[in-house]
C-alpha cells in the first residue's frame, strides 16, 4: 500500500471575520501548514453575508481591496469537496456583516500512521473531533475537582 492510497481525516472548518478583514496572519498560517507537509488544502472559499442577509460566494481572485485580500493566494485551492448546498447551509449560522473563509484540509501529517495501521488489517470504524472550547471546559472541571 503506497501513500497515494491513503488519505487522512478531511476536515472542514469556516472561520468567520468582521467586514474588512486583512486576513494575512490567517492565510500565513494556513500555507505554513501547506508548505511543512501537515495539511492538504482540497478547497478555499470566501463567503460573504450583508446586513440584509444575502450570501454571495466571492471568487478569491476578486478579493484584493476587500475583506480577506490576503486569501488571493489561494487562487485554485477548489476540489469540488464544498458545493452550493455547503454555501447555503454556511449563510444560516452567519453573522449579518461578516465574511467567511471555508477550509477544507486533509491531515496529511496522518498519512504514514493511516498506512501503517492499515497495512495490518485496521480500519477506521470511528472519529470524533473534540473543540477547543469542549477541551477547555473538561481541563478547567478537572482543575476544579483537585
Amino acid at each position: 500500500m503506497t501513500e497515494p492510497d491513503v488519505h487522512g481525516p478531511i476536515d472542514t472548518v469556516i472561520l468567520e471575520f468582521p467586514r474588512g478583514a486583512e486576513g494575512g496572519a490567517t492565510a500565513q498560517a494556513i500555507l505554513d501548514l501547506v508548505d511543512s507537509g501537515t495539511i492538504r488544502l482540497y478547497d478555499l472559499i470566501i463567503v460573504s453575508k450583508d446586513d440584509a442577509g444575502v450570501c454571495t460566494e466571492i471568487e478569491v481572485t476578486a478579493l484584493p481591496g476587500a475583506s480577506l485580500a490576503e486569501f488571493s493566494v489561494f487562487e485554485g485551492a477548489r476540489s469540488g469537496l464544498v458545493g452550493e448546498d455547503d454555501v447555503t447551509e454556511l449563510a444560516a449560522i452567519m453573522d449579518p456583516g461578516t465574511v467567511a473563509a471555508v477550509i477544507v484540509y486533509e491531515n496529511a501529517w496522518s498519512v504514514p500512521f493511516v498506512a501503517a495501521a492499515r497495512s495490518e488489517g485496521a480500519e477506521l470504524v470511528a472519529s470524533t473531533r473534540l473543540t477547543a472550547q469542549q477541551i477547555m471546559d473538561a481541563l478547567d472541571a478537572v482543575e476544579a475537582a483537585d
